[in-house]
């Protein structure tokens, strides 16, 4: 598995991984600045809000590591990622704060990224186990 050649879906998850990751990134650098020049109605969820958003853009990484590596765990931590964005997605299109221009992206993104995960040729790539070097 070490020198396989790798399929395009598997490079168009990572486009998409890396996607969600650098737009994580930005989001935890806005939330940063928004905690230094403006006052939080609550310091404290503000605070932790930033703090779990740069845990989230972490753990992309990690994942995106992972999958260079050829490593099994990352399609379950990638599809937990793409289930919580399909909800965020969904819950951006209801209630009196919609926002479709934020939410449909979310989604489109997610199921992609879930379908591209749970493809043959990215099962494929992605199959090796811990402790092993090479894939089953």
């Amino acid at each position: 598995m070490k020198n396989a050649r790798r399929s395009p879906l598997f490079w168009g998850l990572l486009v998409l991984l890396g996607a969600e990751f650098v737009l994580m990134a930005l989001l935890v650098v806005v939330l940063v600045i928004e905690l230094l020049i403006d006052t939080p109605v609550s310091f404290a969820s503000a605070v932790a809000l930033t703090v779990i958003a740069g845990i989230a853009a972490v753990w992309l990484g990690v994942i995106i590591v992972g999958a260079l590596r050829g490593h099994a765990w990352i399609r379950g931590a990638a599809i937990v990622w793409q289930v919580l964005q399909f909800a965020v997605g969904i819950g951006s299109l209801q209630g009196l704060f919609a926002q479709p221009a934020y939410g449909w992206p979310l989604i489109l993104v997610a199921v992609a990224a879930f379908l591209l995960l749970v493809s043959k040729p990215v099962v494929q790539a992605t199959s090796i186990r811990e402790g092993t070097d090479e894939s089953p």
